[in-house]
């Protein structure tokens, strides 16, 4: 509760093990204990919604093949996870959220959690709505997420969620790391760093992917910047522009097409699936609460951050 009090906004879990350490996963038991506590607050607990024990055992003979990892993480492992997230609750007045929902198996459950009124909200990632696992190459390492990219079907049915406003947010789940840890030269998916590094393009990204599935630029700051700036409570301040909002907002060209090239990445490892690709959108200028901070693809003043505390205090699901 002391971290509640002093305005903490949410807390995050592992269902499975994470790879880290200092991270370890949580059990049916210590996630009763979070909702508990976090019962009647305007905290969030957010899930990363895979269970272990579902997924096959992998030959290391393979290991280059993503066929190979994507074996050991199937569908179930989500579903039997929010499940589990659902079941539990159902018995609290509690805020949940899933991070970077990968499995469309998982959305009838999800509509039905909703319809019932439990205080869910799902997101999922560009990376699922943009690359499908029928292309990812041999030894292509950079394309290695948990939960994992899956197949065209798969990317459909997520669209088609987004579309009918079952899935909340649209998230880049920007996960860097050197090109030791994501096994680069040998291309062992087994055991190679899980995360995608996106970020810079993610507004690129979803603006190519949203104009060929009948979207529009509303739909983009709905799920890229109002919705999750509503999760954390700051949708007062932010996620429009408005009176009284903070001047946050980008100065861009819809109409520009940028290749994705290394010597443009801005994250400090030059590690991204995007590599190559051509994408719609390029930004301009970025303006945080009123000043320029990115400008012809350069950062031009010292980060400016705000302490974010948690000040919800109205229904937000």
């Amino acid at each position: 509760m002391d971290l509640i009090n002093a305005g903490v906004v949410g807390f995050k879990c592992f269902m499975c093990e994470s790879g880290v350490e200092e991270f370890p996963c949580v059990n049916k038991e210590q996630i009763e204990v979070a909702m508990k506590i976090l019962e009647n607050t305007d905290s969030v607990l957010a899930f990363h919604a895979e269970l272990d024990g579902n997924g096959s055992a992998a030959s290391n003979d393979d290991s280059c093949q993503y066929s190979t990892f994507l074996r050991t993480r199937p569908a179930s492992m989500e579903i039997n996870a929010i499940k589990l997230i659902i079941e539990l609750a159902r018995n609290y007045n509690v805020r949940v959220h899933i991070v970077h929902l990968s499995t469309a198996d998982a959305l009838p459950i999800i509509a039905e959690a909703k319809k019932d009124g439990v205080k869910l909200t799902v997101e999922t990632c560009h990376h699922y709505l943009s690359i499908k696992n029928e292309d990812i190459p041999e030894k292509a390492t950079q394309f290695k997420c948990t939960p994992p990219i899956r197949d065209l079907t798969n990317l459909n049915l997520l669209w088609q969620a987004i579309k009918n406003g079952l899935l909340d947010m649209v998230v880049s789940d920007h996960s860097p790391c050197t090109s030791d840890l994501k096994c680069l030269e040998s291309g062992n998916f087994m055991q190679a760093w899980g995360g995608i590094s996106s970020l810079q393009f993610d507004l690129s990204l979803f603006w190519t992917q949203v104009k060929q599935h009948g979207l529009s630029i509303f739909d983009i700051n709905k799920y890229m910047t109002y919705m999750p700036a509503k999760l954390v409570g700051l949708h007062n301040v932010k996620g429009q522009i408005a009176t009284n909002y903070d001047a946050d907002f980008v100065i861009w060209d819809p109409h520009s097409i940028i290749h994705v090239e290394p010597e443009m990445i801005q994250h400090k490892n030059k590690i991204t699936p995007y590599l190559g690709k051509n994408l719609y959108g390029k930004v301009l200028k970025t303006v945080v609460r009123g000043h320029v901070v990115y400008d012809n693809e350069k950062f031009v003043n010292k980060p400016n951050g705000k302490l974010i505390q948690n000040v919800i205090k109205d229904e937000i699901i």
